[in-house]
Formats: C-alpha cells, structure tokens, sequence
C-alpha cells in the first residue's frame, strides 16, 4: 500500500498536469427560476451550457423573490413574472429585461362541482391570489371587463403551489393560479377550469429573464452567453412535449397526469419583439392605473433587446 508521504507527491503531480482540476476553473452562472411548469426552461441549460461555464439552478417559491435574488446578487440571472419585474423597476430598481421565458400558464379554477363557471360567478366567494404576481393584474383586469372590482370579491393571500390543496379542502371557492396547478386540480378531480385570463390588453405574456444593469453594462459576454443556452433549451423542450413532461414531473414532484394537463398551456419562449414590449408597456400601464405602482417605469432602461440573435 502507498505511503501517505507517496500518495500527496502523487497529488501534487497531478496538480500539475495540464487539465486536470480545470473544472476549479469553471465560471458558475447562478439563475433562479420558479417552481412553476412556466419556469422549467433552466433545468434543460446543462445540456446547452459550452466548455467553460456551469450553471447553478435555484428554485423560488414567489415571483418577487426570485427578483430580490436577482436584485441582492444571490442569483445572476433570474425568471420570474412580468409583474414582479415591473414593480421593481417602478421602484427604481436597476433591473433590466434581456430575455422572455413564458407565456401563458395562467388559469382561474373553481371547485369541480362549484357553481362558479364565469368571472362574473366569483363575486362574493373566496379567491386565493398571490399578491405582486402577474395573475393578481390580469384578475383584477377581468373583474373590471365584468364591471367588478377586488372588493365583490373575498381575496385569500395564498402562494401558488398552495392553491390546488386549498381548493380541494374547500379552504376557498377558486384561485387565479399558475401551472402546475390548474394541471393538479384537473388531475384529481377537485376542480374545472373557469378560464384562461389571456383576452386583457397584456394577452398570454407571463414570466422574464431579468438582470442587474451592472451585469448588462459591465459583462455583456456572460448575458449573450445566457442567452444563447436559454435560446437553444427553449427551443428544445417546445419541440419534445414528453421530454418537457418529464423534467417538470421530476422537478416539481408532480404526478404526470396533473403535468400533461397543465403542459398545453404553457408555451415556453425566449424573444422580446414588438408585441412582447407592447404587451409590457400595456401590463405597467394596468399596474399604474390600479395604483399598485406610483410611475411608470422608464422602459429604454428596463427592457433591452440588444441580446436578441440577429434575423
């Protein structure tokens, strides 16, 4: 057997030699995402990732603490809704939008055998919503086309993957929730769809990659580098529906019936374009007018399309 004294020689040797130990080497690209079928895109990074890089995947529970994440450098880059990332960019928040993630992914859900089958059929009842989240302004938008308002309703604070288990208890009556959800409560019986919100002025648009300025300004070369993995991982798992099915399903930890039901309705996507900015620009308008923002955001600075692949 070697002596201790021969096996570190050994060690040291090996240090030496060029290759080994390159992995120490690796710069780390840290992004958060949500524990949302909407947010499964990074878990797909590893395969597009080039020689040099790794990425590090850290799940969130709420929209607005991936932005913090973001926001503290806890994460590089991170995903999150369109609502999170306008809030903190009205707040004069340095954060800027390079990439889409999602649109879509939204669902209004009663119980199976409620009487709720309309927007209109909410009034009174107890609806569960994330506050901060996308699904809160489109809910809200939907109960003024329906000539409602917050207060014909009973709000119920309630983050997203709680949302299907109180619908099944009967804790509340509906929820404006986020796949896997509506997916879940199709899955086991305890709800029916009562609409996919998209007819507002802001349509499907949903989840965004955003990042500190500083990063934007001062390491472009690692943006681009995002988002070329992002780009080709999107593309990728929009192409495979079952391989999409089997990454959420052994993420999340969700049966793959409530994921299969819940995977249609979610459409996974990278580009900012024309109709993505107006659909921002309609979405921080919505927030001002409810007062849930005091100005809007100055969108030259908060969304950029600079990392956009060339046509």
């Amino acid at each position: 057997m070697p002596s201790r004294r021969l096996l570190l020689v050994s060690l040291a040797a090996l240090a030496l030699v060029p290759g080994v130990g390159a992995a120490q080497s690796e710069r780390v690209i840290k992004v958060g995402t949500l524990k949302l079928i909407h947010g499964i895109t990074p878990y797909f990074y590893e395969k597009f990732t080039p020689a040099g890089y790794r990425v590090e995947v850290i799940p969130f529970e709420s929209p607005t603490d991936g932005k913090n994440a973001v926001m503290t450098g806890t994460v590089d880059f991170g995903t999150f809704g369109i609502a999170a990332a306008t809030l903190g960019a009205a707040a004069g928040e340095p954060l800027v939008i390079f990439a889409a993630q999602c649109n879509r992914g939204m669902a209004v859900v009663s119980g199976v055998k409620s009487d709720i089958k309309t927007v209109k059929d909410l009034k009174g009842r107890k609806v569960a919503i994330w506050p901060g989240s996308t699904q809160e302004v489109v809910i809200l938008e939907r109960l003024k086309a329906e000539g409602m308002t917050i207060k014909d309703i009973q709000p119920i604070r309630l983050p997203f993957s709680d949302m299907a288990p109180a619908l099944a208890r009967g804790d509340v009556d509906a929820y404006v929730g986020a796949e896997p959800g509506p997916g879940i409560s199709l899955a086991n019986g305890t709800g029916q769809i009562v609409e996919y919100p998209y007819s507002t002025a802001i349509g499907s648009l949903n989840m965004v990659w955003g990042a500190k300025r500083d990063t934007i300004e001062k390491n472009p070369e690692l943006v681009r580098v995002l988002m070329e993995i992002h780009r080709k991982a999107t593309e990728y798992a929009m192409s495979n529906d079952a391989i999409k099915v089997d990454m959420a399903v052994q993420k999340l930890g969700q049966t793959r019936k409530s994921v299969e039901l819940a995977a249609p309705n979610v459409e996974l996507t990278w580009k900012i374009d024309d109709e993505f900015i107006r659909r921002a620009k309609a979405y921080a308008q919505l927030m001002y007018e409810k007062k849930q923002i005091r100005e809007m955001p100055n969108f030259d600075a908060f969304i950029t399309t600079k990392f956009m692949p060339a046509k």
